[in-house]
């Protein structure tokens, strides 16, 4: 006589419940963004290093508060070599007025805007996954408009530097800081334009997908675009932080 094995439901529960969940798998656009960035990351490395290797190679006395930058060592007059009141350095020093016209406290809050704009770009994703349209629409134009002032903040720095003020000799010999006064310039605005550039890109991609969600084009199924923006953006704000750090700081 047999005798039928049966199995308690509760232990197929149990089991069920213990076998791990398997995440979705990763979306083609999902794919295409991060190998674009992969490029971005690449991209900027390489003017980063460019950058680091310039300055590493930049000769001992390059910059000087007498002399315009780029005079040599040997064009100082031996008298003025002994004069303390010359200052000499191999890269433009941060928070020296003689020979960096750059102005820290008002990048560093306009950093602080930008890092503001991946917060709200956070709030954004998490009110679609809800379905929350209306907080959507509030945090994505929160973050446009975040991106629109930090534009407006480098605008007025590059032209306060290349037009609106007369630097002492050490900065530049014609009295205003452009890329062909030093190769510390060059590097400058190279370096922070093409960033510029990509922020402007940003903005105008998250300005399309604000009015994409006006119309209530995403849902909390079907909001990959929001997404996507988000790691662009968070990028950018990434590659920020860093070039800051380097070209203003260091």
């Amino acid at each position: 006589m047999s005798h039928a094995a049966t199995i308690p439901t509760g232990l197929i529960a149990a089991t069920a419940q213990a076998e791990p969940r398997k995440a979705p798998p990763p979306t083609p656009g999902k794919v295409a963004m991060w190998l674009f960035l992969a490029t971005e990351v690449m991209f900027f490395t390489g003017l980063i290093g460019s950058y680091i290797v310039l300055r590493a190679g930049s000769p001992k006395f390059a910059y000087a508060n007498l002399y315009s930058p780029g005079t040599t060592a040997e064009k100082i007059p031996t008298a003025i070599k002994n004069d303390p009141k010359l200052k000499q350095f191999t890269w433009p020093q941060p928070y020296d007025a003689t020979t960096n016209p750059l102005s820290i406290n008002l990048t560093a809050i306009n950093t602080f805007i930008l890092i503001c704009s991946s917060l709200t770009m956070v709030l954004a994703l998490s009110a679609v996954q809800r379905g929350d349209q209306k907080n959507l629409t509030k945090w994505l134009a929160a973050t446009v408009a975040i991106g629109v002032v930090f534009l407006g903040v480098q605008v007025f720095e590059y032209y306060e530097l290349m037009f609106g003020r007369h630097y002492p000799v050490g900065i530049s010999g014609t009295g205003h800081f452009r890329p062909s006064v030093s190769l510390f310039a060059s590097c400058f605005f190279t370096m922070t334009g093409f960033h510029g550039a990509h922020v402007t890109g940003g903005v105008i991609l998250l300005s399309c997908i604000l009015i994409q969600s006006l119309r209530g084009t995403y849902t909390k199924e079907h909001h990959s675009s929001v997404e996507l923006a988000g790691l662009y953006w968070h990028f950018v704000d990434l590659v920020w932080i860093i070039l800051f750090t380097v070209v203003y700081l260091v």
